[in-house]
């Protein structure tokens, strides 16, 4: 029997949210989840949010019927021989991975919060000069509205055909490469029309992790022309300035390695 878990009812986003705190809070091995302990918390706390009249969502209801369906596919006893001529994939790989992607996205809201924070604090920017554009620059976008545009278009891809591409080699430097020659061509282009020509989750989240690095090399900026209007990409003048040394480019081949 688990010792039941003490901690205050908090608010979370998701399912995800709630068995990633979980497991961090009690330091389990996300590779090795104990479904059956984890099963019997993330129902305590549904049990709990009923008593206190908290509505939950429905994603909460279905991930409780995961959690319970991959514990009973765990007990069931397996035939020995069998395993050695079709050996059964472990029941919780699906769930880690979701688990390990839906980590990665927060570590990077998180990242893009304290850096929207520490814009936010700042009084002036001497360099902003150089980025003047006698253009209409329209709305204010941050990388929030980004993120948001990216979560849209990554929950509409899984309506969409699976392709059978095998192993995709892509990566963040091959698609910094990418929206290099993207840039070279047009000014201007919608964020979410460059995620949804990439074929896989892979592809989309590598080209979000480029979109990052470019703003952060203020090599591309964020517009949006009308309120609740889509979200551009502009080529900034830094654009050049940010290819011109091998070293940047080296130095996010390093970090993506």
């Amino acid at each position: 029997m688990s010792s039941p878990l003490n901690f205050h009812l908090e608010h979370y986003d998701g399912p995800l949210d709630l068995l990633l705190d979980l497991i961090r809070k009690q330091e389990i091995n996300i590779y090795d989840i104990p479904i059956a302990q984890i099963t019997a918390q993330y129902i305590e706390y549904m049990q709990r949010a009923a008593e206190l009249s908290i509505e939950l969502s429905a994603e909460f209801v279905y991930m409780a019927a995961t959690l319970i369906h991959i514990k009973s596919k765990m007990l069931l006893p397996r035939d020995p021989e069998l395993e050695k001529l079709l050996p059964e994939e472990d029941p919780r790989k699906e769930l880690v991975d979701r688990l390990l992607e839906h980590e990665r996205f927060k570590a990077a809201a998180e990242m893009l919060h304290q850096k929207r924070v520490i814009e936010e604090a700042v009084w002036s920017n001497p360099q902003i000069a150089q980025f003047a554009d006698t253009e209409d620059p329209g709305l204010a976008v941050t990388l929030h509205d980004l993120v948001k545009t990216f979560q849209t278009v990554l929950e509409r891809a899984k309506q969409r055909p699976v392709y059978e591409i095998g192993t995709e080699d892509v990566s963040v430097p091959d698609m910094i490469r990418y929206l290099r020659k993207v840039f070279e061509k047009e000014q201007t282009v919608s964020a979410r029309e460059l995620f949804e020509r990439q074929r896989t989750r892979r592809g989309m989240i590598c080209l979000f992790l480029a979109v990052l690095e470019l703003v952060k090399l203020q090599a591309v900026g964020l517009v949006q022309k009308d309120l609740f209007g889509e979200i551009g990409l502009k080529r900034l003048p830094g654009f050049e300035s940010a290819f011109a040394s091998e070293q940047v480019m080296t130095a996010i081949n390093e970090g993506y390695n």
